[in-house]
């Protein structure tokens, strides 16, 4: 038997030779100087399936495309042996967590499931560059060692995340790359243009982005990562250039919900890591930024799903380029980042090889305790019915969270996340129930939390992020599970959709009646204007013999639609996206006033104008861009602001002013002015309100009086004259009094205004500026700080009382125009859905 294993296993090992004799490695492959110039994304992907086709330890898929049809690659690495078990090794994986219901084979042996995604962000080219050195050391196999590691080891390889990014940096560095590079910084190889390589196709940082999955890229490989679920996984960025390398531990704060198993693994994972840099003497730090709190991180993410999740941050990034000088003396080159990936990516699986039972162990105990003893305060969630709750549903099963529709029936008590009290409630049929006992019950809790507990108030990034504030949704959270009888809405609910058809037997509707209550119906009155169909507004709510036409209701009347070929073809067209329209069979109301008079307001046609270019935001001219694209499906001008002489604004009657860091000049004002007082409408967002205030022509006032700005003016001067005994070592600390890393406010609404439209009782704002401006004067302030407001989230003690009392979003009327001021930002990372319903109402409903 000993003899018939030997022969076995050099069959084997001289099949893996034969295999791998043409396999090359990334310098011998590549023709652009690998190591010394950037490789395009084309050539990455054109490596990835070279080695797949010379390694018989690769395998991979194209899993998807990006915005600009580039693939999006994931290649499994492992032993042959394993390759050929790869179903059963996945599929046993997947039931030992409650993934998988059932399997027909289990293993007796463990193995570590380890997953490297490189290049989140396009312009830190080092993560894709050592992609490849990375792969053909775990491919190659005349490398023993890490054949050993692959033999209890899986590695998923994602080689790009972001394409379009690293395209966009690659492309444009080597078309302004000379033959010799320039480590100074004053070179324009150092001098990365707008909007940049980090961002994808829509400006999107992709690395916000895994939980909420508002881009293509994520969608497609939040699918891949659930069909593994993996260990450990690796996010490889880059950082400022004159900087040591970041390998985990983390910083604090840590989320309360990550277990002592994950802190402890970072630790041994660094632990390792530092072995290998301390031999070469390579500078390094951990545990000082990058904390472990924001759900949507590429370290997060796959921490409340289990894994090990951590960043590795190289020196380098776009002010780089090819080589850079640096402070001690050295000059950082491509070389030396694909060397440092390279040696954490590996130092990485040998861990994870050598720990594979214990972290297999706690890897299972994580979702068993999932399921048995649930994560934090509250064990299951009642959404109210509500389109905005078959929004939230649907990144819920993006997320691979469970939930029912209830038949109703009985009272409950919970948290109301709208007053932030307990209180009863009444269960009706088609309300979502979630409860916290399943297996992605922790990320379940992290998402739904009002506010986590910060054990450190200096972070990275945002500190609240509640689905039910984002989402606008009535919901509450409760005590206990919540058990009763699922209900198919689907099978038992009569359509509501008849009189959206075409018939011909019957009396076409006077009008159709679309609510106002969510994204879905600003998606629905774009498809409306893109086919030439005119639309009215209700002003009010008014009751009809049909039923009440809520306030915001858009009404197709066909009295205004005669010249449209076929109305009600087009309405059938619609009428299965919307679970609530209805139709009236006459215009003539039971009380409020007749669709003919003065409270159905006729909308316009928006003909829209985006700023864009240096100054501006990439990320806001992005979500603005995305919006329009993917979201609502409207048609949008970009022009760059330089090239804001070359446009007649005459043929446009909306114009965006994006957030960012740009002023316009006294006649591009005066332009904005005259633009609006003619009859156009302006939203601008955030930093772009710096170019209205305490203007004389403009509402918009940093102080409500001149008395409250000398009182300002003082307060500051003594506080300078208080802080000249500061210590030195507490100015962090000092800092963060007047920080805003990102907070959600509750709001008060004028519920009565189309600014309003669809918000609910209240709305709650994600606020990421320190920037607050007092209650506007002869306009109209119709969402509001109040004086006692209610916040969640890190809100720096300095700040936060002056916050009270100010104008969050507010519509100045000019002339025959309206200005509409937004403070915050209303499409912040896409995923504040009540945000995007909010700039529906200005893009749609304010006249």
């Amino acid at each position: 038997m000993n003899k018939l294993l030997s022969v076995f296993f050099t069959l084997l090992f001289f099949s893996s030779t034969v295999f791998g004799q043409g396999l090359k490695s990334p310098t011998e492959f590549l023709r652009t100087d690998y190591g010394k110039h950037f490789t395009p994304h084309y050539l990455v992907a054109d490596y990835v399936r070279h080695v797949a086709e010379n390694s018989d330890r690769v395998t991979f898929i194209e899993y998807g495309e990006t915005n600009e049809d580039r693939p999006l690659l994931l290649a499994t690495i492992t032993t042959p042996q394993n390759h050929s078990n790869l179903d059963e090794i996945q599929n046993y994986h997947l039931f030992k967590i409650g993934m998988k219901d059932e399997v027909t084979v289990q293993l007796e042996e463990n193995f570590a499931v380890v997953w490297l995604s490189f290049g989140v962000h396009g312009n830190e080219a080092g993560g894709s560059e050592s992609s490849m050195n990375v792969l053909y050391k775990l491919a190659n196999p005349a490398n023993g060692i890490t054949g050993d590691w692959l033999r209890n080891t899986i590695v998923l390889f994602d080689p790009s995340l972001n394409p379009d990014g690293y395209n966009r940096y690659t492309q444009w560095a080597r078309s302004i790359g000379g033959k010799t590079p320039h480590p100074g910084l004053t070179d324009r190889e150092h001098m990365e243009p707008w909007p940049g390589g980090r961002v994808n196709h829509y400006y999107f940082d992709l690395n916000r982005d895994w939980a909420w999955q508002t881009q293509v890229e994520s969608q497609q490989r939040i699918a891949q990562y659930q069909k593994w679920m993996p260990h450990v996984h690796v996010d490889f960025h880059e950082m400022g250039y004159d900087q040591g390398y970041y390998f985990a531990p983390a910083a604090e704060p840590y989320h309360q919900h990550i277990t002592d198993f994950q802190r402890d693994m970072q630790v041994d994972i660094g632990k390792n890591h530092a072995k290998y840099f301390d031999r070469e003497g390579w500078l390094y730090f951990t545990r000082e930024v990058f904390d472990l709190l924001y759900p949507s991180y590429g370290d997060t993410y796959p921490t409340f799903n289990g894994a090990v999740g951590m960043t590795y941050e190289q020196a380098g990034h776009g002010m780089s380029g090819r080589e850079i000088s640096l402070s001690n003396g050295d000059t950082l080159k491509i070389q030396d980042r694909i060397d440092h990936h390279t040696q954490t990516a590996l130092s990485t699986i040998e861990e994870a090889s050598r720990q594979v039972n214990r972290i297999s162990k706690n890897f299972e105990r994580y979702f068993a305790n999932a399921v048995a003893e649930p994560k934090g305060t509250y064990k299951s969630y009642v959404i109210k019915k509500s389109e905005k709750a078959n929004r939230l549903a649907t990144l819920l099963t993006k997320n691979n969270i469970r939930f029912y529709r209830t038949e109703g029936g009985g009272t409950l008590s919970g948290y109301n996340y709208n007053t932030s009290k307990s209180g009863s409630f009444e269960l009706e049929e088609g309300d979502m129930v979630i409860n916290a006992n399943q297996p992605n019950g922790t990320l379940l809790q992290v998402l739904m939390e009002p506010e986590p507990l910060l054990s450190d108030s200096v972070t990275y990034d945002i500190t609240a992020w509640s689905l039910p504030h984002a989402y606008g949704v009535q919901a509450y959270a409760l005590d206990s599970y919540t058990s009763t009888q699922s209900v198919n809405l689907d099978e038992n609910r009569e359509s509501p959709f008849v009189c959206f058809g075409n018939q011909e037997s019957v009396q076409l509707p006077y009008a159709y009646i679309i609510p106002w209550n969510s994204v879905t119906s600003a998606q629905i009155l774009s498809k409306l204007y893109n086919d030439g169909i005119k639309a009215r507004m209700a002003d009010k709510d008014i009751s009809f013999e049909e039923g009440v036409v809520e306030k915001g209701s858009i009404v197709i009347v066909r009295g205004d639609n005669y010249f449209v070929e076929d109305l009600p073809g087009s309405m059938e067209k619609i009428g299965g996206e919307c679970s609530d329209c209805f139709c009236l069979s006459s215009g003539f109301s039971s009380e409020g006033g007749d669709i003919g008079g003065g409270s159905f307001s006729r909308l316009s046609h928006p003909k829209v104008l985006l700023l864009s270019g240096r100054g501006t935001s990439p990320y806001n001219v992005g979500q603005v861009w995305h919006y329009f694209d993917e979201v609502v499906g409207y048609p949008l001008s970009i022009v760059d602001k330089l090239d804001m002489g070359r446009v007649d604004l005459d043929d446009f009657n909306t114009l965006i002013l994006p957030d960012g860091w740009y002023s316009l000049s006294e006649s591009e004002l005066s332009d904005v002015s005259e633009f609006v007082s003619e009859g156009g409408k302006v939203i601008a967002i955030s930093g772009a309100l710096g170019n209205f205030v305490d203007k004389d022509d403009f509402a918009l006032s940093k102080y409500a009086s001149e008395d409250e700005k000398k009182a300002a003016k003082k307060e500051r001067e003594e506080k300078k004259l208080a802080a000249r005994d500061d210590s030195y070592q507490d100015q962090e600390r000092r800092g963060i009094s007047n920080s805003i890393p990102g907070a959600v406010v509750r709001n008060t609404i004028d519920a009565s205004h189309p600014l309003a439209f669809g918000l609910g009782d209240s709305y709650h704002s994600m606020k990421t500026s320190r920037q607050y401006y007092s209650l506007l004067k002869d306009s109209w302030n119709v969402i509001t700080v109040p004086e006692d407001y209610e916040s969640f989230g890190f809100i720096g003690v300095n700040l936060k009382s002056k916050i009270a009392n100010s104008v969050s979003f507010a519509v100045e009327e000019k002339g025959g125009g309206n200005l509409i001021y937004m403070v915050d930002n209303p499409l912040y990372r896409g995923f504040w859905e009540n945000g995007s319903l909010l700039f529906s109402n200005a893009l749609f409903l304010v006249n």
